[in-house]
């Protein structure tokens, strides 16, 4: 069945968005994942005209197909100061909240197929009075009353190459993280991550490997109590509920490619133990996407990079890989 397009909110004006997003329909134009930029148009047409490209700015999704291949299409929603290449200001926060609010009404209307969110930066959110740890946590609330089937989210999974690896805990310091790990957040992220293999990424019986927190995953309880305590009655519990989840195991050994041809899925306690291994295979192409909402979401793995915004620079790898993966998910759930 035929999906509709992709919406694609602009991020941060003053990071590399903008020069993503152009670079990102160049690659994409002439396949058939139609995308739109909800967003600022004068921003973008500023990073596209340096290169000659054209901003056509639309008022409906159904637009988009008939300008796709002459055209960057973009809902425009304009920004109420000017904008500075690397120079963020709080002052843009609140049209970057609409455009994540649009993009996602959008996808809850059934008028896109799909979101993809181009890089924000907290602390100028932050600044605006945004309560919200990030998009993953916004996009959560936004998508709250939509009804969705199965173990709702959000959780946060990073993607490069063959590995899919998920997060219990996400941006919490390393000193509180095992203060986080309950047995209630392990099985429910294990659960979200089993149902959205089966439902967005197509394998009838996922298998999930779950790693452990300490060295050599606490070895047998003598190098921390973690695993003994909550790890494993997790495992246990997530298999009572006819998941094929197994581990603990030692995250230095989880993610060669002979171990991961093992599993379809890592869920991983804390950040680094899954931002690690999937930056070391894929550090340009690495995506994040948003398990458990009754909308598609992924995004590039990666920041606003304002030190280097403006400069034309700034690769669109991972934007292009998040824009592909929204397109195949969306065709999935259709």
């Amino acid at each position: 069945m035929k999906t509709g397009p992709l919406a694609l909110t602009l991020g941060d004006p003053a990071g590399i968005g903008p020069e993503i997003v152009v670079r990102a329909w160049r690659a994409l134009r002439r396949e058939r994942i139609p995308f739109f930029v909800v967003g600022d148009a004068r921003t973008l047409a500023s990073a596209a005209n340096g290169d000659g490209d054209a901003v056509r700015t639309i008022s409906s999704s159904e637009e988009v197909e008939a300008v796709f291949a002459d055209a960057i299409p973009i809902l425009d929603l304009p920004l109420t100061t000017p904008v500075v290449a690397g120079q963020p200001s709080p002052a843009a926060a609140g049209p970057i909240i609409q455009w994540i609010e649009t993009a996602v009404g959008l996808a809850l209307s059934g008028a896109v197929s799909g979101v993809v969110t181009a890089p924000i930066a907290k602390a100028p959110l932050y600044a605006a009075g945004f309560k919200f740890p990030g998009h993953t946590e916004f996009l959560g609330e936004l998508t709250s009353a939509a009804s969705f089937e199965g173990a709702r989210g959000p959780i946060m999974m990073l993607t490069a190459a063959d590995l899919r690896a998920t997060l219990v805990t996400v941006h919490e310091p390393l000193s509180r993280v095992a203060d986080k790990l309950t047995l209630e957040a392990l099985v429910h992220a294990g659960l979200v991550t089993a149902q959205a293999m089966q439902r967005d990424f197509g394998i009838a019986a996922p298998r999930i490997a779950v790693a452990g927190l300490n060295p050599h995953a606490g070895e047998s309880g003598t190098i921390g109590q973690e695993e003994v305590k909550l790890v494993e009655p997790a495992v246990r519990a997530l298999r009572e509920l006819g998941v094929d989840a197994k581990g603990p195991y030692p995250a230095d050994t989880m993610f060669p490619a002979e171990v991961r041809a093992t599993y379809d899925a890592a869920l991983c306690l804390y950040h680094d133990q899954a931002l690690i291994p999937v930056k070391m295979l894929d550090f340009w192409g690495g995506v994040n996407v948003t398990l458990g909402l009754p909308i598609v979401r992924t995004s590039p793995d990666h920041g606003t990079a304002f030190d280097i915004a403006g400069r034309g620079i700034a690769r669109a790898d991972s934007l292009i890989a998040a824009i592909r993966l929204a397109a195949e998910i969306a065709q999935r759930r259709t």
